[in-house]
């Protein structure tokens, strides 16, 4: 009898391991099947969400894609800069001499193959129509790029003027050089100046003879609006009723800029809204200047 009750124990012991090792299994599944259908739960209630931002933000994301992803990708594959094939294009599809044909070559280029933050055509008429206005003889450009704007404002100065373009990127600058002599401008209209604005806006006066600018169109770094019109204003270049046109302000915007002149007292100013240059859905502004003088 003894050895029947220690044979069944020898039995039953592996059989208990089995059923517990069976069991702690089962638990984990249990607990695993519980995790997950938790996990789909989040996920469904933060869809509503996330849907909503994708749709909110979707021409961020469209700009995103446009003007980085395409443009690396574009790098590596023709092993050109963006402004390079911005070049090349208007090289090939517009007329040699005809400021108005290269301004649609590049417009073109940047609405359907890459994106550039050029001025455009929607805010470029609004910088035409004060040039128009104002008729300056001396302008200062603050941020050439690869020419475009260069191009726009000297084709609407009047006999005489003189444009003082400034780039701090030597390729960009070497390719503004290019577009504007496709256009057919030459030195005697457009001073071509390849330094950052902080170190030639200073010697303005002492290197190029000028004493008062007329008209001043920023498009370079957003950071740089308001210590360079500061500049401008220590250095004594702006004059009472010197117009100042500062392109993107709202987007990526410049709320320093912004605060200064509202602030300062100097200028009678207002905002021109538009739309971001060839995008969608994406609210931009230029804000115009006009200097009031050193109260």
């Amino acid at each position: 009898m003894y050895a029947d009750r220690h044979s069944s124990l020898c039995i039953s012991a592996p059989v208990l391991v089995k059923v517990s090792l069976f069991s702690a299994h089962h638990r984990l599944l249990h607990f695993a099947l519980q995790k997950r259908m938790v996990s789909g739960a989040i996920a469904l209630a933060f869809l509503p969400l996330l849907l909503t931002l994708i749709i909110r933000y979707r021409y961020y994301f469209v700009l995103f894609y446009r003007a980085v992803l395409v443009r690396i990708w574009k790098d590596c594959v023709t092993g050109l800069s963006r402004e390079e094939r911005a070049y090349q294009y208007v090289l090939t599809h517009s007329i040699p001499g005809d400021p108005d044909s290269i301004l649609d070559a590049f417009d073109y280029w940047c609405n359907k193959v890459e994106y550039i933050s050029n001025i455009g055509p929607k805010k470029g008429k609004i910088l035409d129509r004060i040039l128009m206005e104002q008729s300056p003889l001396t302008v200062l450009e603050l941020g050439a790029h690869c020419g475009y704007s260069t191009v726009r404002i000297a084709r609407a100065l009047p006999l005489g003027a003189r444009l003082y373009s400034i780039e701090m990127d030597q390729t960009n600058a070497a390719i503004a050089e290019k577009i504007l002599r496709l256009a057919g401008f030459d030195d005697d209209t457009v001073e071509l100046i390849v330094n950052p604005s902080d170190e030639v806006i200073p010697r303005l006066r002492s290197d190029y003879n000028l004493e008062r600018v007329d008209f001043v169109f920023m498009d370079h770094w957003k950071k740089c609006y308001l210590p360079d019109l500061q500049m401008l204003e220590e250095c004594g270049l702006l004059g009472k009723g010197s117009v100042i046109l500062a392109d993107n302000v709202l987007f990526p915007g410049a709320p320093k800029f912004l605060r200064y002149i509202r602030k300062s007292g100097l200028y009678e100013w207002k905002i021109h809204r538009a739309m971001l240059e060839y995008s969608k859905g994406i609210r931009d502004g230029m804000a115009e200047l006009v200097f009031q003088g050193i109260k």
